[in-house]
């Protein structure tokens, strides 16, 4: 199995995308989303106060924009034809001087320009002006959301990277629940199953491998015993205790892709009360992968998942939607929401995973990924969702 996207398509999801661009009647384009970059280009970097950017000139030529320190590792990993540097931020000039300067010479200036975001931003202390004012050109229009929804539908080659970092989530999750002991805390727990299951990862894959994001790991994220009525809680350093509620997460980022995996445990034992939550959760999932099928809205899934929530009188145990798609960013448009509207699709890869949270006793949230199909979904996660396999002895 390639652990990669080739060249070959990272190619073809450039000429997709300057199509798209010209079908808005636009010459050309600028992109400053991290993601988005790399999904066109195969170059993935850090962002920091240093702008980087990409852009596809007239003449459908592609080129990437990054400081000094980027220009040889650009070079050497990104799908583009050219590669222009600038020699540091803030520096005696500004990166955006040298930004227009490759723009005008790449034939913007006087041209109906596309931008995702008039100007680069960041969070690191980052300053600059906007495209806007030091180009000149005929129009500009924004572009943002294009390539977002290029990554809607995934390639059969995504698909296999997302299975092949689902494998990985497997086994840092069985590794966590044979870890998951009364008196040892979650950061103990954790660390030992994500280590243990990273090593068998890289030592399986191989040196082609690069996650582009996390090796294998799996968490509680502080959703342990009380705390994990809380559905994003974050690490107490809790000592598990027998009875305990837990939610747990694993996965393993393959090339940049992400898979989910989310399962509900408890500590040696669970009441009829945890048992009964269970099985409500449980069985809401079941709902949503029955309802799961192209041509209907995102929407009709949350529609069925939320009346059955009233059926048993337990909708205001309830916190956030079914689910979202998933792929080089762990949460990605559309999701399983009343008010989003898309139609699934074949090749969507999307989560399932509603919730109940009863506080003082815990939370209840089995999470799968799976893929659209021609006629309803494939699981690509496959721990156990029973109440019998969940039980850490």
């Amino acid at each position: 199995m390639l652990l990669a996207i080739s060249k070959a398509e990272i190619l073809q999801r450039q000429q997709t995308f300057f199509a798209k661009v010209q079908e808005k009647q636009l010459d050309c384009a600028i992109l400053f989303g991290v993601t988005d970059i790399f999904y066109l280009t195969g170059f993935h970097f850090h962002p920091t106060e240093r702008p980087i950017g990409f852009f596809i000139a007239p003449n459908q030529e592609t080129h990437l924009f990054v400081p000094a320190l980027e220009h040889e590792h650009a070079e050497e990993f990104a799908c583009v034809n050219k590669v222009h540097s600038y020699p540091e931020y803030p520096g005696l000039r500004h990166p955006m001087e040298y930004f227009k300067d490759a723009l005008v010479e790449a034939g913007f200036a006087g041209k109906r320009v596309g931008f995702d975001a008039d100007g680069y931003g960041s969070s690191m202390g980052y300053r600059g002006p906007k495209v806007s004012q030091f180009l000149e050109a005929e129009s500009f229009a924004s572009i943002y959301g294009v390539v977002e929804e290029m990554r809607v539908v995934k390639s059969p080659a995504e698909i296999e990277l997302i299975k092949e970092s689902c494998r990985w989530g497997n086994l840092a999750h069985r590794l966590l629940q044979k870890y998951s002991k009364p008196g040892l805390s979650e950061i103990e727990i954790t660390t030992r199953a994500s280590s243990e299951a990273t090593m068998a990862m890289i030592e399986t894959l191989g040196p082609d491998y690069k996650p582009h994001g996390n090796t294998a790991y799996a968490i509680f994220r502080g959703q342990v015993g009380a705390m994990s009525a809380f559905p994003h809680a974050v690490t107490q350093n809790l000592v598990l205790k027998k009875g305990d509620t837990l939610v747990t997460g694993a996965a393993g980022e393959v090339w940049g892709y992400h898979s989910e995996l989310e399962r509900t445990m408890f500590v040696q034992e669970a009441s009829k009360e945890q048992e009964t939550y269970f099985q409500y959760m449980l069985e809401a999932q079941d709902v949503a992968f029955q309802h799961i099928k192209p041509g209907i809205p995102m929407s009709q899934v949350e529609e069925a998942v939320q009346a059955y929530f009233k059926e048993k009188n337990i909708q205001h145990l309830t916190a956030h939607h079914t689910g979202h798609a998933i792929g080089l960013l762990g949460h990605e448009a559309p999701f399983f929401d009343l008010g989003d509207h898309t139609i699934i699709q074949p090749g969507m890869v999307l989560t399932v995973e509603p919730g109940i949270y009863v506080r003082g006793l815990g939370g209840f949230r089995h999470s799968d990924t799976v893929a659209v199909t021609a006629d309803g979904i494939e699981m690509l996660t496959y721990y156990p969702r029973d109440l019998a396999s969940l039980i850490c002895v």
